[in-house]
């Protein structure tokens, strides 16, 4: 992809975005969809994304895995390519000259890249706030000294910015605002002969590597031995299509009375959430899914032993789930590191297995919670729409000066 300069250009604005993760990779592309409705079309695309985005016609620079790492331990092997990667990105953006640069997510990556071009005169727009508020709050400078304006996903994280500086806008998390798709739950059912009457879990062990390595053990022991006294309990296992061979790889070992059914395509996951009662999931992005389709789960997480470690010393929040942040307070169960046991999992997903009641009061908390993470409700506006506004508006103004 070659893009010419767009200052001045009848095409309307080019835009960059960069994602390097699943998460951010469909917030990115709900914004797409979001510029192409305010601009008629009247716009072009460069940068980094995956399949979400590439489904809005998305052209990515190089596939967006490459950039999908978690944790000190999983990216020292790969920092040859990461260094190969920015270059390539910050050299494209150098050449192209952008309206408007947006960064979503991916910190680490992004705001390298932010500082590489920070020289260049380009607005530099960054989605999805750092979490200053967990950890390194400094991070807050360092982010008002590169970019020209945050968009945030969380109610409470303006001003951590704005005080430094930094223009932040609240725009409210995307994963919250399309209609609420349910799939074909009977059907789904049906297809891979579960009875109306079973309990349908699901085991979300993540979309990264080292997520599904981590939590893939634990998960199916647990699964394993809650089945082996549940006769009516069914495993279903969503997986992205990227790791869909490591997760089959991997729940094929789980010793289940029945095996785990594994669906990689969007209208099969969409048919499992619809047929599903409760899940098992790694915290991330996900969990907004199962929530919007009112499904009750517990949380679980664990990153690499050294990290955790270092993680310990620095995180200042008691939750990891956005559901429970924005609640300030755990609706959802949740355990990381080492309490990421089977007996731990088990202890706290059973009542939800068995009690339909349990499963009622936690899906009114959610809905309480995914209100509360849709943004200011007083301008009529879905997340995406908000930010697509500030990024257009940013972008007119460049254009504006250099026209």
């Amino acid at each position: 992809m070659k893009p010419a300069s767009s200052a001045g250009s009848d095409q309307g604005p080019l835009i960059a975005i960069i994602a390097g993760e699943a998460s951010g990779d469909l917030i990115g592309a709900r914004l797409i969809r979001a510029l192409v409705e305010r601009t008629g079309g009247r716009m072009r695309l460069m940068g980094v994304g995956g399949e979400a985005m590439a489904a809005e016609g998305f052209d990515s620079l190089f596939p967006m895995e490459e950039l999908s790492l978690f944790g000190l331990l999983e990216v020292l092997p790969h920092l040859r390519n990461l260094r190969r990667r920015l270059d390539q990105t910050a050299d494209a953006i150098a050449q192209a000259r952008p309206d408007i640069v947006v960064t979503i997510d991916s910190p680490g990556f992004n705001r390298r890249l932010a500082t590489r071009l920070k020289p260049l005169g380009l607005v530099l727009v960054h989605y999805v706030a750092p979490t200053v508020w967990a950890w390194r709050p400094k991070r807050a400078e360092k982010f008002a000294a590169i970019f020209d304006h945050l968009l945030a996903l969380l109610p409470f994280e303006p001003p951590w910015f704005t005080r430094v500086g930094l223009p932040c806008t609240f725009v409210g998390h995307p994963a919250v605002e399309d209609a609420v798709t349910t799939g074909d739950g009977p059907g789904f059912r049906a297809r891979h002969g579960i009875a109306v009457e079973d309990t349908v879990v699901l085991a979300l062990p993540g979309s990264r590597k080292g997520e599904i390595s981590r939590l893939q053990g634990p998960m199916g022991q647990a699964l394993s031995m809650m089945a082996a006294t549940r006769p009516g309990l069914r495993v279903v296992v969503p997986a992205i299509r990227a790791e869909a061979d490591r997760v089959r790889a991997a729940v094929a070992q789980w010793a289940l009375p029945q095996p785990a059914v594994v669906v990689d395509d969007a209208a099969g996951r969409r048919d499992a959430f619809a047929a599903a009662d409760v899940a098992i999931a790694a915290s991330g992005t996900v969990t907004l899914e199962l929530a919007r389709q009112g499904v009750p789960m517990v949380v679980v997480y664990r990153v690499n032993a050294l990290t955790g470690a270092i993680a310990r010393r620095l995180v200042r929040v008691p939750h990891v789930s956005l559901l429970n942040l924005v609640m300030a307070r755990e609706i959802v169960p949740e355990l990381l590191q080492a309490e990421v046991t089977a007996d731990r999992i088990i202890a706290l997903a059973a009542p939800l297995i068995d009690q339909p009641a349990a499963r009622r009061a936690q899906a009114a908390l959610l809905r309480e919670a995914l209100a509360r993470l849709g943004g200011p409700a007083d301008d009529g506006l879905k997340p995406s729409a908000r930010a697509a506004a500030v990024v257009l508006d940013l972008a007119g103004r460049r254009r504006r000066r250099l026209s």
